[in-house]
């Protein structure tokens, strides 16, 4: 159990950090930036060049660390 802090980026000027922990899904981690942002967390797809993040599969396991940055769509 660690606390990371992960950085989303829409490329349109919208930047979101977020602490959450490691073990987290990815599905948890769109509603911490659902609840930033005031968007709807089914509509926020996360990735990362051209892997697309899937919300069962949990950060450790995609190896997202602390002060990594995602793409949001």
């Amino acid at each position: 159990m660690t606390l990371i802090s992960v950085t989303a980026n829409d490329r349109l000027g919208q930047k979101v950090t977020v602490k959450c922990d490691s073990e987290d899904k990815v599905g948890d981690l769109k509603a911490l930036i659902a609840a930033q942002t005031g968007m709807n967390k089914d509509r926020i797809v996360l990735k990362k060049w051209n892997i697309i993040y899937k919300d069962h599969i949990s950060l450790s396991d995609y190896e997202i660390n602390d002060g990594m940055s995602l793409e949001m769509q």
